[in-house]
C-alpha cells in the first residue's frame, strides 16, 4: 500500500474515532455568562472534528442582523481580510493576512497534524499570506468603498494596527513595526521601521498578534498567543507567550502586563471605567463543551491559568509538571463566551447611531470552531454592559453558517466606523460587512 493511501485511510479512521465522542450542546449560549456551567472533562486520543465545509456566499446573500438593522457590503473580493482600523478621516485599513506553515510545530506532525492541516485547508484557513495592508475609501459616503489602494506590503503576517498621532503601528507575527502617517495618505512613504520584537517563528502556533494604544496614548499593548495547546511544544518555547505585553512609547521599556492567557486577540477599553478587556481562546481536547472561551477584564500582573488550569482553579492534569502555586493564583475570567467559539474581535460601541441599549456594550466576533460537534461560533454576539459589567448575551450577526451548517463566511476583525456603523471582516468570504441601524427618533 502506498504511503499516501495509508495516510488517507488512517485519517478517515481518526475522523471516525473523533466522531464517537459525546456531541456538545446545541444551546447557542452554552458556556456563556459570569458563571458558566463547566462539564466534566472528556479525554480523547484526537480532537473532536466538526467536519466543516466551505461553500461561500451565494449571490445577493449576506449575514442576518436583528430587526431595524441593515447589512451591506462595504468591500468585496479581498484577500483573506483579518483585521481592521478606522483612520481619523474615515478611511479603513485592512490587514490581509494568514499564518506561515511551520515544520517546527510538533502539533502539526503525525496523524493528528495531518488531520488538522487537512481541515484547515478545507476551511480556507491554510492559505498563502497576502502580507499587506489595504486602504479602503468611501469617497461619496454611500456606505461602500469606491477605491482601494495597497498601503503597505512585504509585511510578515500583519494583524493588529493602531494609530498614535502621526505614527501607524502594525503587529507582524514576530514584532511591532511602524510607519509615518498623515491624514488622507493612501500609501506608506517608506519601509516599516522595527519598534520591538515579539515571540514569533519558527513555531508560532498562534501567529496572530494584536496591538492597541492605551486611552492616554502613552503605551502600546500587544497580544501574544501560546505556542501550543497545553505546552505540547515544550514550556521552554512558551517564554513570553500566552500574554499581553506593555510597551512604554516614551521610554521604549517593555514588560509582561498579564499572563496565562492562552490566545488573547481583541483588546478594547470599557468606556465608562477605562478598564482593559480582552477576548481569549481556551484549550482543546477535553470535551466539546469545555472549557469556554472568555471575555475578561485584565489586571496588571494578573495570571489567568494557562496551561496549568482553566476558569480559575480547574486543574488540567495533562500538563506536566503541575504548578499548584500558579493554579492557586489563577484569576477567574469575568465572562464565558462558549466552548471552541474562537472569539477574536472585540469593540465597545461608542457610536451614536445605534439604539441606546447598544451604547457602551461589547461586540465580539466568533470565528468558529473546527474541532467541535456541532460547530460553534460563526457569528457576532453583542454583550450589553451596565456599570462596567457584562450582561446577558444577544445574537447580533448570524448566517455565517447556512441551514446545512456549511460555512459561508467567518467573522474576524470588528470596528465602528466614523458614522457609527459596525464593520466586520470576513476572511473566508473576502468581504467587509457594514451594519447600519435605522434612524433613531430625536430626543425632546
Amino acid at each position: 500500500m502506498s504511503r499516501a493511501a495509508t495516510i488517507v485511510i488512517t485519517s478517515v479512521a481518526a475522523l471516525s474515532l473523533c466522531a464517537c465522542t459525546t456531541p456538545g450542546s446545541s444551546d447557542p449560549f452554552v458556556g456563556f455568562g459570569p458563571n458558566p456551567l463547566l462539564s466534566a472533562p472528556q479525554r480523547s486520543l484526537l480532537p473532536s472534528v466538526g467536519v466543516p465545509s466551505v461553500v461561500g456566499w451565494p449571490a445577493g446573500a449576506s449575514p442576518r442582523a436583528p430587526a431595524g438593522f441593515t447589512v451591506t457590503r462595504f468591500a468585496s473580493d479581498l484577500e483573506h481580510p483579518r483585521w481592521l482600523l478606522v483612520l481619523p478621516n474615515g478611511d479603513v485599513l485592512v490587514a490581509e493576512s494568514a499564518g506561515e506553515p511551520s515544520k517546527a510545530n510538533k502539533m502539526q506532525r503525525g496523524i493528528r497534524g495531518f488531520v488538522q492541516k487537512m481541515l484547515m485547508k478545507k476551511m480556507k484557513a491554510a492559505v498563502p499570506s497576502p502580507n499587506k495592508l489595504v486602504l479602503l475609501r468611501d469617497q461619496d459616503g454611500d456606505g461602500a468603498a469606491e477605491s482601494r489602494t495597497v498601503f503597505a506590503q512585504g509585511l510578515r503576517s500583519p494583524f493588529g494596527m493602531t494609530l498614535v498621532g502621526e505614527v501607524l503601528y502594525v503587529a507582524n507575527n514576530d514584532g511591532v513595526v511602524r510607519f509615518a502617517y498623515s491624514s488622507g495618505q493612501t500609501a506608506a512613504a517608506g519601509p516599516a521601521e522595527r519598534v520591538f520584537d515579539l515571540p514569533g517563528p519558527p513555531i508560532n502556533h498562534h501567529w496572530t498578534k494584536n496591538v492597541v494604544v492605551s486611552p492616554d496614548g502613552s503605551k502600546l499593548y500587544a497580544t501574544v498567543g501560546s505556542n501550543s495547546n497545553i505546552g505540547d511544544n515544550g514550556m521552554e518555547n512558551e517564554v513570553g507567550r500566552a500574554a499581553i505585553w506593555e510597551y512604554d512609547i516614551a521610554s521604549a521599556k517593555i514588560r509582561t502586563f498579564a499572563s496565562g492567557l492562552r490566545n488573547p486577540n481583541g483588546i478594547d477599553f470599557e468606556p465608562s471605567t477605562g478598564t482593559m478587556w480582552t477576548v481569549v481562546n481556551e484549550r482543546d481536547e477535553i470535551g466539546n463543551d469545555l472549557p469556554p472561551d472568555y471575555l475578561t477584564s485584565v489586571r496588571q500582573g494578573g495570571f489567568y491559568g494557562w496551561p496549568y488550569s482553566y476558569w480559575g482553579q480547574h486543574v488540567d492534569p495533562r500538563v506536566r509538571p503541575p504548578r499548584p502555586d500558579l493554579v492557586e493564583s489563577a484569576i477567574v475570567p469575568d465572562y464565558g463566551l462558549g466552548p471552541h467559539t474562537a472569539s477574536l474581535g472585540l469593540v465597545f460601541y461608542r457610536g451614536g447611531t445605534y439604539p441606546p441599549s447598544y451604547r457602551g456594550g461589547a461586540f465580539v466576533t466568533q470565528h468558529g470552531s473546527w474541532n467541535r460537534q456541532p460547530l460553534n461560533g460563526y457569528r457576532v454576539v453583542f454583550i450589553p454592559f451596565v456599570a462596567g459589567r457584562p450582561q446577558a448575551p444577544q445574537l447580533f450577526l448570524t448566517g455565517f453558517l447556512n441551514a446545512e451548517s456549511k460555512i459561508q463566511g467567518r467573522p474576524v476583525g470588528v470596528v465602528v466606523d466614523k458614522r457609527g456603523a459596525l464593520l466586520v471582516a470576513d476572511d473566508v468570504g473576502g468581504v467587509i460587512w457594514r451594519v447600519t441601524a435605522a434612524a433613531q427618533p430625536a430626543l425632546h
